[in-house]
C-alpha cells in the first residue's frame, strides 16, 4: 500500500512541477518587437536561487550583424556582444501574484534599461514583457520558442 502512496505522491509532485513550470517565464522566448511585430530574437531565462536571468541565445532578424556590439549600454555591457549578453536581471516571483518583478532588462539597440514585470500567459505559451522607465512603460509579448 505505501509503494502505491509513493507513487501517487510522484506523480502528484511532479504534474504540480510541470504545471509550476508552464506558469513561469524559464524557458526559451521568440522576442517580437512591439514596434515592428517582427521575431528579433531567442532569449533564454534560466532560474537560480529564486532569481531570473535572459540571454540572447540567438538573432533571428534577416539583417542583423552577430557581432553587434551594445554601443549605447552605460553599464557593464558596455561594447559587449549582443549575442550572448544577459539582458534580464533580478526578477524574482512576486509573491502572491502571477508575475516576476523586482530586475530590469536592456534594450540592447536603443542602450536603454527598464525595470521589468514578466506575466506568463496563455498557459504559459507566451510571456508578456513590461518594461518601466520612470512613469513611463512599453510591451511586448513573447511567444514560447521550440
Amino acid at each position: 500500500m505505501t509503494n502505491i502512496f509513493r507513487a501517487s505522491a510522484l506523480v502528484v509532485m511532479g504534474c504540480m512541477a510541470l504545471a509550476a513550470q508552464a506558469n513561469s517565464p524559464v524557458g526559451r522566448w521568440h522576442t517580437i518587437d512591439d514596434k515592428t511585430g517582427e521575431t528579433k530574437s531567442v532569449v533564454t531565462i534560466e532560474e537560480a536561487g529564486g532569481v531570473l536571468r535572459g540571454k540572447v541565445s540567438q538573432i533571428l532578424r534577416k539583417d542583423a550583424d552577430p557581432a553587434a556590439k551594445c554601443g549605447l549600454c552605460k553599464d557593464d555591457r558596455k561594447d559587449q556582444t549582443i549575442l550572448g549578453m544577459e539582458i534580464i536581471r533580478g526578477v524574482k516571483k512576486s509573491p502572491g501574484n502571477e508575475y516576476w518583478d523586482g530586475g530590469d532588462i536592456l534594450d540592447p539597440e536603443e542602450g536603454k534599461l527598464y525595470r521589468v514585470r514578466l506575466t506568463p500567459i496563455e498557459g504559459g505559451a507566451k510571456l508578456q514583457v513590461r518594461g518601466f522607465l520612470g512613469p513611463f512603460w512599453r510591451n511586448q509579448l513573447w511567444v514560447k520558442a521550440p
